[in-house]
């Protein structure tokens, strides 16, 4: 499937084709312009015009503003793309006529009309933006009303694996491909990173090496930038990645900073920085699985504080006509101003992982992922160690967070950062594979059962229970549906486990255990209830899943 295609409108004709090929309609414009795409479908309008020779054409004002069926306006700015383009880049959810006019302050960018016709979507995997549950504040959905499960996978070099490449985006495709077969939906990125600061293995082959790239954000390179002018074959190299992600289902979490990584960033507040800051957010907005994150660890550097934050958000909330989904890698500030995030971010590296997270949904009426929980699984060449590398208790620590209600993230240091092993499960490799098939076996159980549907169990201090929802188990993370579904994550160091869930009226349960290893489900059939249902895991010792139904 091509992933982005470009057709040219040419004397009023209207545009035939078919859509569910494209994940980006780029049309020219002409007069009495109408065309179609279909609901979530990116629709780039490119109109020419010539800036005056001392006009930075960063600096020129073009947008369009849409109107929808039912009145609805967005006013939606557009971009330079170089060569005398601009476009007018465009999206929406509900199905109907769209028409649109645009105004800037160059006479050939300004007074243009058209219309778009919004079909109903065919491809199977667009479902629209993650938005936040209206059924349920702490939980996410997509914009079609289905649920999403978040589970995350940081990739911050996304951006640069096929930077130079003539022939599509081979090794984007293929680590993305990877990360999707595996119940991953959400990518950790940064727009643009040029190196880390801690060592890394001395053997790592070129083709996997991504650090100190010639290039950068600006003109002239991240050594010596001009600040007037953007790099857009770095922008316009995004759009197919950001393209090549909605294809698979991938939302793309975009760090717009990152103030470790070497990045030769202007000053704050400065015209470049504006330049650079308002340029993402006109580009990318129409983009249905674009979520914002002003800076990873925002406030741990020096570089940025909570002002310039304040202010960095409201310059989304002015500009991004889609209403995004915005958060901060950084708790400090979430914590502090929990209102300007339509989502909380927590770094907690912490061993007691899982009453943190627990606490962390107490304190905080949105979604809350823990975006870095310290776990960094090893791979064939040493990166950031952080606290935790053994595949398993990664998989553990991120269960934690799940069954306290909070959403997880994953880490393998040999993608995570500068150095990305694209094609990690390649037979190829005599080393041990990265074990995404973990979290594919935890993604398999939120499609079983829709995490949307639990709240985690806030245990008392005490084993002690006259029945209820705070002490389902005495030793299990549980979690209930109010509805007679409990689910318990069973610690590795358990030898048993007594239940403790409210008696169903027919006196019976249903037991199924799960491996998250493995991901086999054992069946262990009917038991009839009691006050202290002793259980005991067919995967002893090991962490499990223990799933039980009221009959």
């Amino acid at each position: 499937m091509k992933t982005y295609l470009c057709f040219f409108l040419l004397f009023g004709i209207s545009l035939i084709s078919t859509l569910s090929e494209a994940q980006i309609i780029d049309i020219s414009f002409s007069e009495n312009f109408n065309s179609t795409a279909e609901q979530y479908q990116v629709h780039d309008i490119t109109f020419r015009g010539n800036s005056k020779n001392e006009q930075n054409p960063f600096e020129v004002i073009f947008g369009a503003v849409y109107t929808g069926p039912q009145g609805q306006r967005m006013n939606i700015p557009g971009f330079f793309n170089g060569n005398g383009e601009w476009i007018s880049r465009f999206s929406a959810s509900e199905k109907g006529t769209w028409s649109f006019e645009t105004y800037g302050s160059m006479s050939e960018l300004s007074g243009h009309t058209g219309q778009i016709e919004i079909k109903e979507n065919t491809r199977s995997n667009q479902k629209g933006a993650v938005i936040i549950d209206p059924q349920n504040p702490q939980a996410f959905v997509y914009e079609d009303g289905s649920s999403h499960f978040l589970l995350a996978y940081e990739l911050d070099w996304l951006y640069a694996l096929d930077y130079e490449s003539k022939e599509g985006l081979p090794r984007t495709n293929r680590i993305l491909d990877d990360v999707a077969a595996n119940g991953f939906n959400h990518v950790v990125m940064n727009l643009y990173a040029y190196d880390v600061g801690w060592g890394i293995a001395k053997d790592v082959p070129e083709e996997y090496f991504f650090g100190k790239p010639d290039y950068g954000i600006f003109e002239g390179g991240n050594e010596n930038p001009d600040f007037s002018r953007l790099n857009l074959k770095l922008f316009q190299h995004l759009d197919r990645v950001f393209s090549a992600m909605q294809e698979k289902g991938l939302d793309a979490h975009l760090m717009i900073y990152v103030w470790n990584k070497m990045v030769n960033w202007p000053e704050m507040y400065s015209k470049a920085d504006n330049m650079y800051f308002d340029y993402l957010i006109d580009r990318y907005q129409a983009f249905s699985n674009v979520i914002w994150d002003i800076s990873k660890e925002a406030l741990d550097y020096g570089r940025c504080d909570i002002p310039y934050l304040h202010e960095r958000i409201s310059r989304v909330r002015a500009r991004d006509a889609f209403k995004r989904l915005l958060t901060v890698h950084d708790y400090e500030y979430n914590s502090r101003h929990e209102d300007k995030v339509d989502f909380v971010s927590i770094q907690s590296w912490r061993p007691n992982l899982y009453s943190l997270m627990l606490q962390g949904r107490q304190l905080h009426s949105k979604p809350v992922v823990n975006i870095e929980h310290g776990g960094y699984e090893e791979g064939p060449f040493i990166s950031f160690l952080g606290n935790y590398t053994n595949a398993e208790t990664c998989l553990e620590r991120t269960y934690e967070c799940v069954f306290a209600g909070v959403y997880g993230s994953y880490y393998w240091q040999d993608a995570a950062w500068n150095i990305v092993v694209w094609d990690a499960l390649d037979d190829k490799h005599d080393f041990d594979k990265p074990r995404y098939d973990y979290y594919k076996h935890m993604s398999g159980l939120f499609g079983k059962l829709d995490f949307n549907d639990f709240k985690p169990s806030v245990p008392k201090l005490t084993t002690n229970d006259k029945g209820g929802n705070d002490n389902l188990a005495t030793n299990g993370y549980g979690m209930y549906d109010g509805k007679g579904k409990y689910l318990m994550l069973i610690p590795k160091e358990t030898e048993r486990t007594n239940v403790i869930i409210t008696k169903p009226e027919s006196g019976k349960v249903k037991i199924t255990w799960m491996n998250p290893f493995t991901g086999e489900y054992q069946d262990n059939g009917e038991m009839d209830w009691s006050g202290w249902m002793e259980v005991i895991s067919p995967w002893q010792y090991a962490m499990s899943v223990l799933i039980i139904e009221s009959i």
